[in-house]
């Protein structure tokens, strides 16, 4: 029916998908990594909640109620 109309794969993103499928099997533990993760996984969002809580404490210390409890 459709016959003939093959397409043309493009090797770089035959080699990146392939790359991607098999992350967990290649992937390496650096100090590199290690920082990333301690960066993004756990400063930066500790560094938001606490910014979040301020604001939070903030506001109540202008409206004269006492601080909410968060966790």
């Amino acid at each position: 029916m459709g016959g003939g109309m093959e397409a043309n794969k493009n090797r770089f993103i035959e080699e990146w998908g392939a790359a991607r499928e098999n992350l967990e099997h290649n992937f390496r533990w650096t100090r590199r990594n290690l920082a990333l993760v301690g960066l993004f996984g756990i400063a930066v969002p500790v560094f938001i909640y606490k910014g979040i809580v301020k604001e939070f404490h903030m506001q109540d210390e202008d409206a004269g109620r006492p601080y909410r409890k968060f966790l």
